[in-house]
Order: C-alpha cells, then structure tokens, then sequence
C-alpha cells in the first residue's frame, strides 16, 4: 500500500474549501440549519481533516455535510457522491480478504485505504441515513462495515439501492468487482 503525503498546500486547501462550500450551498438538503462559517471554521482548524477531505474528494467521493453532532460539536461529513467513488472501486473488503485471493489480486481494500484517508467506512445504518438523502448507488455498490461475527465466517456486506428500495448483500470478504467500492465519513 503507498504511503499518502498528508499536507496540503494553502492553494490546494483554498481550492478544496471552495469546492465544499458550493456543494453544502447546492445541497443544502442535507444539512438543514447548518451554517458553512461554522463548518469552514472548523475546517481550518483541523488541517489534518480538511487533509482527509481532500483525499475523499481526490477519489471521487464528493464529501458533504450530513448531520452536527450537538454533544461533540463536530461535523459529521459522508461521500455523497451519485455512484460508489470511482477512485475507490474494484477493491476487496480489508487485507485479509486481499491476501486470501490465489490470483487477480486488486491494487488495494477498503479498510486499509479508509484508514490511509483517515476515514471510516459507512456502516449500513450510516449508509440509509445516506439514502434518505437522496438515491446514491443506483448502477454500482458499496462496501459497508461489516461485523465481526459475518467477517470472522469470510463474509463481508455491501449495499446499493435498487428497484427504489436499499438492499443489503453478502459477499466472500476477497471479491471484487469494477462497480463496488466504498463509502466514508468523516467527524470535524
């Protein structure tokens, strides 16, 4: 796995702040009753999350504000982009699952790379809230947290939305397909 330089230069910050602050403006939606001062404030006071931001974004993710947590005070951001992150798909579910592959190993896994992006994968009750906010993974899929009992029996699960309903699948944690990738959040 390749060791991701973790600085951003003041441009590249500047850049990437615009860019979010127009998505919450266009979407605001999803973020009722927040205000972007408050948001970007806490942005550039945390260089390392605005770090990661970059990167969801980087990768296609097009991260947004969804919710304020009123007992932490922090921002809570997802991937709200349409599809799975294009510059996340066609990887297994962690390194386990990676290293268990004989041949057509994939370049990466979504926990390792979550964790490189200093990020956490949806769970699948982060990955509905998502959906009520609009109908993301219509034509790929999305790894989601799977837990410990599943994985522990080589399943991993997955989710899209499909026929207007969210469906929630298992999967051998060493698949991988061009269409899934991964969903992540992010707490500023």
């Amino acid at each position: 796995m390749n060791k991701l330089k973790k600085d951003m230069s003041p441009e590249e910050g500047e850049k990437l702040l615009r860019v979010l602050k127009a998505r919450f403006e266009k979407n605001l939606n999803r973020h009722k009753g927040l205000e972007w001062a408050k948001v970007q404030g806490k942005l550039e006071s945390n260089l390392e999350k605005l770090w990661s931001l970059n990167e969801m974004e980087r990768t296609g993710g097009e991260p947004d504000v969804i919710g304020h947590d009123k007992n932490t005070g922090e921002y809570i951001f997802y991937d709200c982009s349409p599809e799975s992150p294009k510059g996340r798909r066609s990887v297994c579910y962690d390194r386990e699952g990676l290293e268990a592959r004989t041949s057509h190993k994939p370049e990466n896994n979504a926990i390792d790379m979550a964790a490189a992006m200093g990020i956490e994968i949806l769970t699948e009750d982060q990955y509905r809230k998502l959906q009520k906010l609009g109908n993301f993974d219509t034509k790929t899929s999305s790894w989601v947290k799977t837990p410990s009992d599943i994985r522990k029996l080589g399943g991993a699960l997955f989710a899209d939305r499909r026929y207007g309903n969210i469906f929630v699948y298992h999967n051998s944690a060493p698949s991988y397909y061009g269409v899934r990738g991964f969903r992540g959040s992010l707490r500023v």
